[in-house]
C-alpha cells in the first residue's frame, strides 16, 4: 500500500520523505568537519589559538592544491598517482633556477616543468588508452629521480633570490597566511571553471559517461589530457610553497604526498567512478586532513603511530561518505 496523506477534502496524496542518504551525501562531508572540530577543541584548548588554527591552514595549503588537479583528474575517472612526485620536482627546480632568473620567471618554468609531466601522463592516457593508475604510477617514479638527479641527492639552498618565495610563504595578508590566499583563489577559480564553464560541464560529464560524450562530437581525449596536464602544474606549485617556507628545495618534499591527495578528495565526497565532486568539499576533505594531522600532534601522538590512526580514520570517513552513495548491506 502507498504510503499517502488524506487531505481534508478526502485527496490521497503522498507523503513527503525526507532522504536521509540523499542529505548526508550533500552535507555528509561538512557535517564531519565540525565533528571533528568539536572533538579538537575538546581534545586540546590550544587547538582553537590564533597560532594553532594558522599553522593547520598553512601546512594544509600544499595539499588542497594538489586536491584541486587530483579532482579534475577523478572527475573523469582518472587517477594521478605522481602528484607527490612532481612537487618534490618542483621544490627543487625553483631553487636552481631561482638562482640564475628571476623569480617569476623561475616560477613559470617551474609550472611548465610540472605541466610537462602532466602531458607525459595525459598523452598516454587519454590517447594511447592505457591504465592511469600505470601511467602515473610511471610519471611518479621518473619524477622523483629527476628530483634526486637535479639535486644531486641533496637539499639546494634558494639563495638570496629564494628570499622572494620564503617571504610569500611565510607572509600574511588581512592576517590570513598568503599560501591560505593562494589555495583560495586556486579552490575559487576552479570552482568557476567546474559549475559555468564549458570545459568543467565536459569533465564532470566524461566521468559520467564517456561513451555518450564521444558520440556527441566531443573531442573526449583533450579534455582528458588537460586534467593531467592542470594537476602536474599545481603540483610543481605546491612545490613552489614547500621551497618558500623552508628557503630549501629537497628532492624528498612530499613523500607520499599522492595518498593524502587522494584521500581529501574522496573523503570531499568524490567518486572514483568520475562524474561526482565538488570544489567545496574537496576543501572541507583537505581541512579535515589538516586538522586530523594537527589533533595528533598536539596529543603528541607518535611518528609512527600516527600513520595508523591516519589511515583508520581516512577508512573510516570514507566508508561513512561512500556508504551513502551506494552501498547495499544485507544482501
Amino acid at each position: 500500500m502507498a504510503d499517502t496523506l488524506t487531505t481534508s477534502r478526502g485527496l490521497d496524496v503522498p507523503r513527503k520523505r525526507i532522504d536521509f542518504a540523499a542529505a548526508f551525501h550533500r552535507y555528509g562531508t561538512f557535517v564531519i568537519f565540525v565533528i571533528i572540530l568539536v572533538l579538537a577543541s575538546y581534545q586540546s584548548a590550544d587547538f582553537f589559538t590564533e597560532r594553532n588554527i594558522t599553522n593547520v591552514l598553512r601546512q594544509t595549503s600544499g595539499v588542497g592544491i594538489m586536491s584541486v588537479g587530483m579532482l579534475f583528474v577523478i572527475l573523469t575517472r582518472g587517477i594521478d598517482l605522481s602528484v607527490g612526485s612532481v612537487s618534490a620536482l618542483g621544490s627543487v627546480l625553483v631553487a636552481y633556477y631561482i638562482q640564475q632568473y628571476a623569480p617569476e620567471a623561475s616560477i613559470g618554468l617551474v609550472l611548465l616543468a610540472g605541466a610537462a609531466c602532466g602531458l607525459v601522463a595525459g598523452v598516454t592516457v587519454a590517447y594511447l588508452r592505457l591504465p592511469a593508475f600505470v601511467m602515473t604510477l610511471a610519471v611518479m617514479t621518473m619524477a622523483r629521480g629527476f628530483a634526486f638527479i637535479i639535486s644531486k641527492g641533496q637539499p639546494i639552498m634558494a639563495g638570496d633570490n629564494g628570499q622572494v618565495l620564503m617571504t610569500f610563504a611565510n607572509g600574511y595578508h588581512f592576517g590570513v597566511p598568503d599560501p591560505v590566499i593562494l589555495m583560495l583563489v586556486v579552490f575559487a577559480v576552479a570552482g568557476i571553471v567546474l559549475n559555468f564553464t564549458k570545459f568543467g560541464r565536459l569533465v564532470k560529464a566524461i566521468g559520467s559517461n564517456e561513451e555518450a560524450v564521444r558520440l556527441s562530437g566531443v573531442a573526449v581525449p583533450r579534455y582528458v589530457l588537460a586534467v593531467y596536464v592542470i594537476s602536474g602544474a599545481l603540483a610543481a606549485l605546491s612545490g613552489v610553497i614547500a621551497t618558500g617556507r623552508t628557503g630549501v628545495g629537497a628532492p624528498t618534499v612530499s613523500t607520499g604526498a599522492e595518498l593524502q591527495v587522494i584521500a581529501a578528495v574522496v573523503i570531499g565526497g568524490a567518486s572514483l567512478m568520475g562524474g561526482r565532486g565538488g570544489v567545496f568539499n574537496t576543501l572541507l576533505g583537505a581541512l579535515i586532513l589538516g586538522v586530523i594531522a594537527n589533533i595528533m600532534n598536539l596529543a603528541n601522538v607518535p611518528g609512527y603511530s600516527q600513520q595508523v590512526f591516519m589511515g583508520v580514520i581516512i577508512m573510516v570517513a570514507v566508508l561513512v561518505q561512500q556508504g551513502t552513495q551506494g552501498f547495499r548491506f544485507g544482501r
